[in-house]
């Protein structure tokens, strides 16, 4: 049997939809206080870290003749030299340069033959600040699983004993430092080993879709809780699988191989106050938020709002405690509506928090995530053919890509440097020239928007925009804390 794990097919699929003018890997940018450290100190804690990263020192092997999905194994020639970097942002090194420093460095792709990831270490901030880059290949992580990563390369309580007593740090303790244990890379596989572990898959695919399905009724005691689990679902694909074309937008359209990358920021105690007053969900704030930035954004570009929505794909963790530890894709999606046609903030949030609500319990993301888990026990030659015709038709039902990964809520550090701030990266793809990304760290809220380098000059004043619109209903939250019922208030209390 070969060694290493097999892709899933949503994974697989982030491969075979790449190409020179869509680079489909995730990022972020991580800014630090404090001097910045020597390479080689950074050099040596990232290797201090490879052994709790195991995919890190692997890479993506194909099957031959496509029988199977890919696997990953051990890179023979692993040297962590090709997968960090050093560099300065332009003088000054204010927000533009270190932006346009960002976008350059997602604007180029990884090296399919090694594995998939790369650490920036960033000088030239300014005096008492630097930055990591993040870049890891969407085949490899989700967000949720980027914020695992995250957080086994950087450390819970700061080596400088001065800042123990901060009563933000988080009360695990930091275990010592500690030698790595040398690694011996398992041998790669033979082609002919190649040949027998695709052709057994392919042959066990009959038999691994049974016991799935059977997995996936075990927990129901009853046959009207089958029934009544099967009927979600399958409203949930003709939900999806009824979604129209996308409303006509300059969001659409042909892309090039480079990048513009841009950001907003709020603090994750005034959406909370928002949420709070609405009776809503954090991510319902943020949605709103981005939707009234995308209006502001679509008027200032001349279009008429009045009578459209933008549609935007919503991805959605499913990642449980089981999935803890393990990298991958595990997510499914809604399709929402932000109503950019509204004018006024607080129906704008009502309005999104109505349809959100309507999404939730009409079984669309148990429908996507039975589609995609359907997908792992198709042979992989259909499936790559699947997603290529997706890539060319199924993009045109969105405008643009909405996602939400909470992170954790207390202060993390590298080589004794607290992290400040996280922005996240998301990548475009075929025909949508802009998404959005959203993390919460630290009492922080932070947006991430990437756009096409020559279809979207004017990503700043999206950025802007968006930060405004945030704003814009913390400020106007006040009115609906006078209110002791009405169609924002609601029960859900969720922090997501």
């Amino acid at each position: 049997m070969v060694a290493g794990e097999r892709l899933s097919a949503l994974d697989a699929a982030f491969l075979d939809l790449e190409n020179d003018r869509q680079q489909l890997h995730v990022g972020s940018l991580l800014l630090f206080e404090g001097p910045v450290p020597s390479f080689e100190d950074f050099s040596a804690h990232v290797e201090s870290r490879l052994g709790s990263i195991p995919r890190y020192r692997q890479r993506v092997q194909r099957m031959p003749l496509a029988l199977a999905r890919p696997v990953w194994v051990d890179d023979p020639h692993f040297l962590l030299a090709h997968h960090l970097r050093h560099a300065a942002v332009p003088s000054p090194g204010g927000g533009d340069e270190l932006r346009a420093f960002m976008a350059q460095v997602m604007s180029q792709r990884l090296d399919r033959h090694r594995p998939l990831w790369e650490l920036w270490l960033v000088e030239g901030v300014s005096e008492e600040r630097w930055a990591v880059i993040t870049k890891t290949h969407h085949a490899m992580i989700d967000g949720l699983a980027g914020g695992e990563v995250m957080e086994r390369l950087l450390d819970q309580r700061p080596e400088d004993p001065r800042n123990l007593d901060d009563p933000r740090d988080s009360p695990v303790p930091r275990a010592p430092p500690v030698s790595p244990p040398a690694w011996r890379p398992e041998p790669p596989p033979s082609r002919l080993e190649l040949l027998a572990a695709a052709s057994a898959d392919l042959l066990r695919l009959p038999v691994d879709a049974a016991r799935a399905a059977l997995r996936g009724v075990a927990g129901i005691r009853s046959p009207g809780g089958l029934v009544r689990a099967g009927a979600v679902r399958a409203s949930g694909l003709l939900t999806a699988g009824r979604t129209a074309a996308a409303p006509t937008s300059s969001l659409n359209g042909p892309l090039g191989p480079h990048r513009r990358w841009g950001w907003a920021r709020a603090e994750l105690r005034d959406i909370r106050g928002v949420k709070a007053a609405a009776g809503c969900s954090v991510n319902d704030v943020v949605l709103a938020g981005v939707a009234g930035g995308f209006r502001e954004y679509l008027l200032a570009r001349g279009e008429d709002v009045s009578d459209t929505r933008i549609r935007s794909l919503v991805p959605v963790s499913v990642r449980t405690a089981r999935h803890r530890g393990r990298l991958g894709n595990e997510v499914t999606a809604m399709f929402a509506e932000l109503p950019v046609d509204v004018a006024d903030p607080l129906e704008r949030l009502a309005s999104t928090t109505r349809q959100m609500n309507r999404l939730k319990s009409s079984g669309e993301a148990a429908g996507v995530e039975a589609a995609l888990h359907a997908a792992n026990f198709v042979p992989a030659s259909l499936m790559t053919l699947g997603a290529h015709v997706y890539a060319f038709t199924g993009q045109r039902v969105v405008n643009t890509v909405t996602t939400n990964i909470p992170g954790p809520q207390y202060p993390l550090q590298l080589l004794g440097r607290r992290m400040l701030e996280l922005f996240p990266y998301i990548p475009v793809a075929e025909a949508v020239r802009i998404s959005i990304g959203i993390v919460s760290y630290d009492g922080h809220l932070t947006v991430g928007a990437t756009g096409d380098y020559t279809a979207v000059p004017d990503l700043d004043v999206l950025c802007a925009a968006i930060e405004g619109s945030l704003a814009e209903l913390v400020r106007e939250s006040g009115r609906l804390e006078r209110r002791t019922s009405g169609p924002h208030r609601g029960r859900d209390r969720s922090d997501r």
